[in-house]
């Protein structure tokens, strides 16, 4: 057996023997193995922001914004991925372990439903996913994914540095998040593919059940589960330019404090110039036994003018209805005693137009210029200083926002490793 020439030098002066050194190395090898093909990556996300005017009460209410980003600096996020990935074995096995440290940790909602806190989500420190990964030897090769995983539909990422743009949309916004569950995927040849699986609940928190005890009147079987399904077309190289173009369209449906079903569909498309592509999203959500019109629709073109520079665009349509009075992000409202006290606007349509610049000047580096403009189509949502204002006369609270137009302007560097 061949030794390091630290351990003979310990040897040497008596500290270790020789045959202690070979067995501990015996008992080490399994360990090395195994972590032989396991991988360690992630990144640190940073911004600065500026949002235009003043009263930053009421600002758009997409994912991972918020006023505690607004006219500063910010960490947005540290990941920490650790992850053997599937090799080309027959039964291969792996595993991916995504951390998030930082305040966008809080806003994952993933701990443990039973956790300290119940879900308050405060700490800087999520699992983001965590799943066993597997193979088996059906055909192609059927994967499936055991633990907690990403939400398999969606145009975007909840990885920033992944998207076109810093900021998220409102289809992203309303889409779910992350489950614990078992999912399948099976690529049937390299135009088609699909997926399928079951989880505990719509919602993000770890380990959640439909039937627990924090939700007093739920009347659910103690086997209800939330099932979802995707599939994939991918343009073929005999379609020329068109080639690698996707569609996309996948269905969520199960319980997440109410009982919800997501419906997506997504497209991306090579163009004749080189360089751009150009993309389309649809998102909607129902929340069942409630009358409403929540739905989402964007546009994307990107362009790589150079190998460097790129050039990214987004324009969306949000519509954000829920019951009689009320909506899913802007806010609900809810009964008291005397009648009916409204926290938010009734309905809710914005359209929201995005410019990104991104240059990477440094290696493994994204920085990125972001411009955005958020308008209410109905109403004023965005602006003012103070949660709510009350009319003692009608006994009713209303939003202090002022304003149909929200601006912001945020400078992004994420580094990966």
């Amino acid at each position: 057996m061949k030794y390091n020439k630290w351990t003979v030098a310990l040897a040497a002066l008596g500290v270790v023997s020789l045959a202690s050194a070979a067995k501990a190395e015996e008992c080490l090898s399994p360990v090395k193995t195994a972590l032989a093909s396991t991988t360690i990556s992630g990144y640190v996300d940073t911004s600065a922001q500026w949002n235009f005017g003043t009263g930053n009460y009421n600002l758009p209410p997409y994912k991972f914004g918020g006023i505690d980003k607004a006219d500063g600096f910010n960490l947005n996020v540290i990941q920490l991925r650790i992850e053997k990935p599937l090799d080309e074995q027959d039964w291969a096995a792996g595993y991916r372990a995504d951390l998030w440290f930082g305040p966008d940790a809080n806003r994952l909602n993933t701990q443990s439903f039973w956790g300290e806190g119940n879900r308050a989500g405060t700490g800087d420190l999520a699992v983001r996913q965590a799943y066993a990964a597997l193979r088996t030897p059906v055909g192609n090769g059927l994967d499936f994914k055991l633990g907690a995983f990403d939400s398999i539909i969606g145009y975007e990422s909840i990885e920033s540095g992944n998207n076109p743009n810093y900021t998220r949309s409102y289809g992203h916004t309303i889409e779910p998040q992350t489950h614990t569950g078992l999912l399948a995927s099976y690529r049937f040849c390299d135009c088609f593919s699909a997926s399928a699986g079951v989880a505990n609940t719509y919602g993000p928190a770890i380990n959640e059940r439909a039937f627990n005890g924090y939700y007093w009147s739920d009347t659910r079987a103690e086997s209800y589960k939330t099932y979802m399904g995707s599939v994939a077309l991918t343009a073929p190289d005999s379609w020329g330019f068109l080639s690698g173009s996707t569609l996309y369209g996948g269905i969520v449906n199960g319980f997440g404090g109410e009982t919800l079903t997501s419906y997506y569909a997504g497209l991306t498309v090579a163009t004749p110039v080189e360089g751009l592509r150009a993309g389309v999203a649809f998102d909607q959500i129902n929340i069942h036994d409630v009358k409403n019109d929540n739905w989402a629709i964007a546009g994307y073109l990107s362009y790589q003018a150079t190998e460097k520079l790129s050039l990214h665009a987004r324009a969306e349509y949000y519509k954000d209805k829920v019951g009689d009075g009320g909506t899913l992000l802007f806010g609900r409202s809810f009964e008291t005693e005397d009648g009916t006290v409204w926290v938010g606007p009734r309905k809710a349509e914005v359209l929201a137009l995005t410019a990104t610049v991104q240059y990477d000047l440094w290696k493994n580096v994204i920085s990125r210029l972001e411009l955005r403009w958020d308008h209410s189509l109905d109403g004023h949502l965005f602006g003012g200083k103070s949660p709510n204002s009350y009319d003692a006369e009608t006994d009713t609270y209303t939003s202090s926002a002022n304003l149909k137009n929200a601006w912001m302007l945020a400078a992004n560097v994420i580094y990966k490793f």
